[in-house]
């Protein structure tokens, strides 16, 4: 016989097993088209210039189209193989590699960027939260009913009723996130036709979709039990206002498709160094194909086949500064700092002092280790972290720099800015003090180390709250 005392400590913890298996069911799956992500942890960001400048440009159109602000939005890649685009908190739109991967051309991409902006536009990372809370209560009024059922003895009852609560909840769960679906697929197509962009690459994506739904034998008649409509669903939902715009027969932007096939082969080199050279021959001489095997080769520690590919684009156009970045890039990263020195320069120069390239001059620069370099990096990263404050390796670099003046105050805050780019609030929080503590009062670094100081002491206190919660909810 089990006591009074017994069997409500067993509800109890069946009851935060439960509500943490719902938390866990509305956060695991992140299919195609998925509308949040953890802001703690999740796939790396790759930064590059060239497909930054691609980003903004192939969205700027639909932006604008959305009626929302250019300089808000952004379009960020993340290093994941998954077919998978979203939105988090905020007015940022996350592409995964695997999706870049997988798109035929830049028709496709602006596709997939117009339905995120329907997310965006409609506030579905922040109403996503009404229906996690709806859902919840759900949840919660079976718990009360499962209560009723343990004090009347029925504990096999009891569990039925909230394993059965738990069900509908999620269900009404996902009911709420396929209407958010719905709404952006619609958003998209107005946006599509505002823009005067064809949607057959939206379209020919969700074809993609649907082929990779038979493999993994999706045969669901319907997607009650989806976080999204299936594929098919979604075509014949677009088909026709797709098919009847007057953009639908437009070509692809050739300038923009040609930027796109540079932009998906360096990546591709880069994320799948074995199989780029596979995918892209030596037989072929073009520039996307040049592009890819460079960073395979680079990747896979073959500096010369790598120098070799780099100057048979520069061959093509020697003052390309995407050409000339990764001419650097092979140089320093092979050990050759002052033979990169050149080519990065003239980078940083062609490209309009592009932040990422001229922080890889500073590395440069810095990586020399000659102290006659140094007063050019700093004048360069300095610059660079003031038109980019989102670059932690350009911080890693400025400080390297303060510590060779002895300038240690400077040198911490460098640190803090890295640490807290980084996620780190512990390391951010202790150097930002170091960084007060040899910054003149007042001052605008001090003032800066006194901000971090601040947002980091918050997320460490977040932090531990939220752990003294997941350990309550499992205990």
């Amino acid at each position: 016989m089990v006591s009074g005392r017994a069997m409500n400590s067993a509800f109890a913890r069946s009851t935060r097993l439960l509500m943490l298996a719902l938390i866990l069911s509305m956060s695991a799956a992140r299919p195609a088209f998925a509308q949040d992500s953890s802001e703690d942890a999740g796939p790396s960001v790759l930064r590059d210039s060239e497909t930054e400048l691609l980003f903004k440009d192939v969205s700027r159109p639909l932006i604008l189209a959305a009626k929302l602000d250019p300089n808000s939005v952004n379009v960020v890649l993340l290093n994941d193989p998954e077919i998978n685009a979203f939105v988090a908190t905020g007015q940022t739109v996350y592409i995964q590699s695997g999706l870049i991967q997988a798109a035929d051309d830049v028709n496709e991409l602006q596709g997939v960027i117009a339905h995120e902006l329907g997310h965006v536009a409609g506030g579905h990372s922040i109403r996503l939260q009404e229906g996690a809370k709806e859902a919840t209560g759900i949840t919660l009024a079976t718990m009360v009913l499962g209560a009723l059922a343990i004090a009347a003895g029925a504990g096999d009852a009891a569990m039925g009723i909230m394993m059965a609560g738990q069900q509908a909840a999620i269900g009404k769960f996902l009911a709420f996130t396929r209407t958010q679906e719905a709404s952006a697929d619609a958003f998209a197509v107005k946006t599509l036709h505002t823009a005067g962009i064809s949607g057959k690459g939206m379209l020919d994506f969700f074809g993609k979709l649907q082929n990779q739904e038979y493999r993994l034998a999706i045969y669901s008649k319907d997607s009650y039990d989806r976080t999204h409509p299936l594929s098919s669903e979604r075509i014949q939902a677009l088909e026709q206002g797709f098919r009847n715009d007057p953009a639908w027969a437009r070509p692809v932007d050739p300038a923009l498709e040609a930027r796109f096939e540079r932009v998906k082969a360096k990546l591709y080199g880069f994320v799948d160094p074995k199989q780029a050279v596979i995918k892209y021959p030596e037989s072929d001489q073009s520039i996307p194909v040049h592009y890819a095997r460079a960073y395979a080769y680079h990747m896979g520690g073959y500096p010369d086949k790598a120098n070799a590919e780099a100057d048979a684009l520069l061959a093509r156009d020697p003052h390309d500064p995407f050409f000339l970045e990764l001419k650097g890039q092979i140089l320093l990263e092979g050990g050759k700092p002052r033979e990169a020195i050149a080519p990065l320069r003239e980078a940083v120069q062609r490209s309009g002092k592009m932040p990422l390239i001229a922080a890889m001059l500073g590395h440069a620069l810095v990586a020399t280790e000659d102290p006659k370099n140094y007063a050019e990096a700093k004048a360069v990263l300095k610059e660079a972290v003031n038109r980019d404050n989102e670059d932690p390796f350009a911080w890693y670099q400025l400080g390297i720099i303060y510590d060779q003046e002895g300038d240690s105050g400077r040198a911490a805050l460098a640190t803090a800015e890295r640490s807290n780019l980084q996620n780190n609030p512990k390391l951010a929080y202790a150097s930002a003090q170091i960084a007060m503590k040899g910054i003149p009062a007042g001052s605008p670094d001090y003032l800066r180390a006194q901000d971090i100081a601040m947002v980091s002491r918050a997320e460490l206190a977040k932090k531990d709250k939220r752990y003294r919660d997941q350990r309550d909810l499992t205990q």
